[in-house]
C-alpha cells in the first residue's frame, strides 16, 4: 500500500485528487470541533455513554456526537437513508426501474436519498436532543436553557421548545454539510467520500482516546499531578490486540470461494468464441459491515422509544438493561443473544439481495457456460444457492464474533479492575470498518494508477 501511495504522488492528476481529498477531510475535522452554543458537553456525553448504537455513531462522527459539536450527527443519516433506499429498490417496482435506467436513474435515486437524509437527520436530532439533552432539570440537564432567553419571560417549557428547534436546525444543517463533503470527495477525490469520512472519523476518535491515555499516564494537562504509569499497559495491550484483529480481519475480508466455470466453444460466422475457463468469486464477507450496522440500529430502538415515551419508569430501566449491553449479567446475556439473532437474519437478508443464483445461472447458460459436474439450469442454480448459504453462514458467525468481542473483553477487563475506554471507542466493529475502508482506498488508487499508465502507454 505504501508503494501505491508513493507512485500516486508521482502522477500529477492523482496527486491533485489526493490534495483535494485531504483538504475536504480537513474541513470535516474542523467542523467536528465547532461548538454549538448552550450545551454542557460533559453532561451530554455522559447521557449517551451507555447507548451502544450512539457510541458507534460517536465513533463514525469522529467523537463529534459525544462533544455535541456542529457535525454531531455526522454521516449516519445519509448512511441510513442509502440503506433504506437500497432496500426499497428491491420491493418497490418504480425504484427498481430507476436503478436500471443508467446515469439518469442514479441521479434521481441520489436526489431521493438526499431528501430522505434530511428527514432522518431531523428525526435523529429530535430523538437525541429530547432523550439526552432536555431530560432532567437544573444542573443535570445538558442544554443550558438560560442561553436562549430568560426563563422568567418565556418559562422553562418555552425555553426547552426554543432550544430543541434551534439545535435540530443546527444539527440537520451539519449533517447535510457532511453529506455534501462526502459527495465532493467522491466527485473530485480519490475514493468513495462516505467511506473516507467514516474512516477518518473512527481513526480520529481512537487517536484522541490514545492521546488522553498518554496524558493520564504522564500526568499532563487535565491529569496534572496525578500520573498513572500503569495506564501504559492498557495502551500496550490495546495495540497488540488491534494488530492481531487487523491481521485476522484482513485475512477474512480478502478471502473468497472461487467456483470454476467452463465455456464451450461456439462458432459465430467465421470466428470461434469460448473455449475458456473463468471463475465466480464469492466473498466470505461480501455483505461487509452492513449486517452489524443494521443489528445495532434495530437493537437500540426499544431503549430509545422507552426513554422517549416512558422516561424514568421501571419499564424504561428494564428495557435499557436488556437492550443496551449494560447492567446485570442476565441483561448482558439477553443483549448478546438478540444481537446474534439480528446479525444472522440481516446477513442472510443482505446476501440474498446481493447474489441471485437464478440470474447467475441463467447468465452462465446463455453464454454457453457450465460448472463442471453440474447440469445447466436449475441444478446450477441450486448448487450456487447451497454454496452461497454456506458462505453466508460462515460470514454471519464471523460478524457475530466481531460484534461480541468488545462486550466479552469489557466484562473481563471490568472483572479485573481495568478500564474499558479504549475498547468502547475503537471496538472490533470499528476496526472492521477501518480495514474495509483501507482496502477499498488501496484498490481505488491501484485502479487509477493502472488507468493512467494504460493511457500513457497507449498514447505513446
Amino acid at each position: 500500500m505504501f508503494e501505491t501511495i508513493k507512485n500516486c504522488f508521482k502522477n500529477k492528476d492523482i496527486r491533485r485528487k489526493i490534495w483535494i481529498t485531504l483538504l475536504l477531510l480537513l474541513v470535516f475535522r474542523l467542523g467536528c470541533y465547532i461548538p454549538v452554543p448552550g450545551i454542557d458537553v460533559k453532561t451530554f456525553g455522559e447521557a449517551i455513554k451507555g447507548q451502544s448504537f450512539l457510541n458507534i455513531m460517536a465513533a463514525l462522527s469522529g467523537g463529534s456526537l459525544s462533544n455535541a459539536t456542529l457535525f454531531a450527527l455526522g454521516i449516519s443519516p445519509y448512511i441510513n437513508a442509502s440503506i433504506i433506499v437500497q432496500l426499497l429498490s428491491v420491493g418497490i417496482p418504480a425504484l427498481e426501474r430507476l436503478s436500471k435506467q443508467g446515469e439518469e436513474g442514479r441521479k434521481r435515486i441520489a436526489q431521493i436519498t438526499r431528501i430522505l437524509t434530511i428527514v432522518l437527520a431531523i428525526a435523529q436530532a429530535i430523538g437525541i436532543i429530547v432523550n439526552f439533552g432536555l431530560r432532567g432539570s437544573g444542573d443535570d440537564i445538558a442544554i443550558k436553557l438560560t442561553f436562549f432567553g430568560s426563563n422568567s419571560a418565556i418559562g422553562e417549557t418555552g425555553a426547552k421548545w426554543l432550544a430543541g428547534i434551534f439545535l435540530t436546525v443546527v444539527y440537520t444543517a451539519g449533517s447535510m454539510l457532511v453529506m455534501w463533503l462526502g459527495e465532493r470527495i467522491t466527485e473530485y477525490g480519490i475514493s468513495n467520500g462516505i467511506s473516507l469520512i467514516i474512516f477518518i472519523g473512527i481513526l480520529s476518535t481512537a487517536g484522541n482516546q490514545i492521546v488522553a491515555k498518554f496524558l493520564q499516564a504522564f500526568g499532563v494537562g487535565e491529569f496534572a499531578g496525578a500520573a498513572q504509569p500503569s495506564v501504559l499497559w492498557e495502551v500496550l495491550g490495546f495495540v497488540i490486540l488491534t494488530v492481531i484483529e487487523f491481521a485476522a480481519i484482513s485475512a477474512v475480508d480478502l478471502s473468497e470461494r472461487r467456483i470454476p466455470v467452463q465455456y464451450a466453444k461456439q462458432v459465430k460466422g467465421r470466428r470461434m468464441y469460448g473455449g475458456q475457463s473463468s471463475v465466480i468469486p464469492m466473498r466470505i464477507s461480501g455483505s461487509g459491515v452492513m449486517p452489524l450496522i443494521f443489528a445495532f440500529a434495530i437493537i437500540s430502538v426499544p431503549a430509545m422509544l422507552a426513554s422517549l415515551f416512558w422516561p424514568g419508569s421501571k419499564f424504561e430501566t428494564g428495557v435499557a438493561e436488556w437492550f443496551s449491553g449494560t447492567g446485570t449479567w442476565y441483561g448482558q446475556l439477553i443483549y448478546m443473544v438478540v444481537l446474534c439473532v439480528l446479525i444472522f437474519l440481516f446477513s442472510f437478508f443482505y446476501a440474498s439481495m446481493q447474489f441471485n443464483p437464478d440470474d447467475v445461472s441463467k447468465t452462465i447458460q446463455q453464454n454457453g457456460g457450465f460448472i463442471q459436474g453440474i447440469r445447466p439450469g436449475k441444478p446450477t442454480s441450486d448448487y450456487l444457492k447451497k454454496i452461497n448459504n454456506r458462505i453466508t453462514l460462515f460470514g454471519a458467525i464471523y460478524l457475530t464474533i466481531v460484534a461480541l468481542i468488545p462486550s466479552i473483553l469489557a466484562v473481563i477487563l471490568s472483572a479485573v479492575g481495568l478500564s474499558t475506554d479504549l475498547i468502547s471507542v475503537f471496538s472490533t466493529t470499528g476496526i472492521l470498518i477501518v480495514v474495509s475502508c483501507a482496502l477499498e482506498i488501496d484498490k481505488q488508487l491501484q485502479s487509477q494508477l493502472m488507468m493512467k499508465n494504460y493511457k500513457k502507454g497507449f498514447l505513446k
